[in-house]
């Protein structure tokens, strides 16, 4: 089986943000640096080469031999957009998501063309409610 790629890393979150060339990408990120620190109380790491990550839990698949760890949240500042990790999914958080403004999804990604097109307190509720599931879930 092969490794995942994607691994949790000593990188500098703040040079990975400095290097955002769209300014207007780079200013969000530091404020979702803000934000998931005060709603997560983790330190942000680099997951791979590319996102930005809070808290830890270990998986193992049901429906395959994989197993790792992986970020309980966070985000990632994509080409075409931000992208914010909710890992349990968007289901359990239909109230929040009706208020949250402009944005798409699939599976576990919230994806944004930028903060101001969501309401910073429902994405606060939404990054809250899926964290504490995911400790809920891992770190019982």
């Amino acid at each position: 089986m092969a490794e995942l790629k994607t691994q949790v890393n000593d990188a500098s979150v703040i040079d990975f943000i400095n290097s955002v060339e769209i300014e207007q990408r780079k200013k969000d990120c530091l404020e979702l640096l803000k934000i998931f620190a005060e709603v997560t109380g983790e330190q942000p790491k680099m997951w791979g080469n590319s996102i930005v990550g809070y808290g830890s839990y270990h998986y193992e698949s049901e429906r395959s031999a994989q197993k790792g760890d992986w970020m309980m949240t966070g985000f990632s500042p994509r080409k075409q957009s931000l992208t914010i990790y909710i890992m349990p999914g968007f289901d359990k958080y239909g109230d929040i998501m009706n208020d949250l403004g402009k944005y798409k999804t699939s599976v576990s990604c919230l994806y944004v063309k930028k903060l101001s097109d969501i309401d910073e307190t429902k994405l606060r509720e939404l990054i809250k409610a899926s964290f504490d599931h995911m400790k809920s879930k891992y770190h019982s």
